[in-house]
């Protein structure tokens, strides 16, 4: 029932420019200190295939995977047991960063572990990362 287009929840789209080269992005992105400045605590480590956890606070340990690494232009991994998020970076003819997050993996019949269906958790998840993004941003350009 879920696997039809129609019935899909779109992905989680944002992008934003950082005003700092794509090293920088991808350090904060791409290494564990980096993401712990600006999203959550965790033992990432840039390899392939390697498991880590993010700490969600009051949500616990977040079992995570890197599915794909090509520096410094893209990172994926899985969270959780139903998404993908996604990095995208892009140098820009001034030499600013263009981040874009894709976090996929929204299904209409699905409930998270949590006992939340994605529809409810989506909205609140667009809107976690606008903040997020913000906080990277502020990070990257200090």
């Amino acid at each position: 029932m879920g696997t039809n287009q129609s019935n899909k929840i779109p992905e989680i789209r944002q992008t934003i420019v950082c005003n700092a080269p794509i090293e920088r992005v991808w350090e904060a992105v791409a290494t564990s200190e980096g993401i712990a400045a600006w999203f959550m605590p965790n033992d990432f480590k840039p390899i392939e295939g390697y498991e880590f956890q993010l700490n969600a606070g009051p949500f616990g340990m977040s079992p995570c995977k890197v599915m794909e690494l090509d520096p410094p232009k893209r990172l994926s991994f899985t969270w959780g047991k139903d998404w993908t998020v996604t990095f995208e970076l892009t140098t820009l003819e001034d030499g600013t960063t263009e981040f874009t997050l894709i976090h996929s993996g929204w299904d209409p019949d699905t409930v998270t572990e949590f006992g939340e269906t994605h529809i409810v958790v989506r909205d609140r998840m667009a809107n976690g990362w606008v903040g997020l993004l913000k906080a990277l941003r502020i990070h990257v350009e200090a």
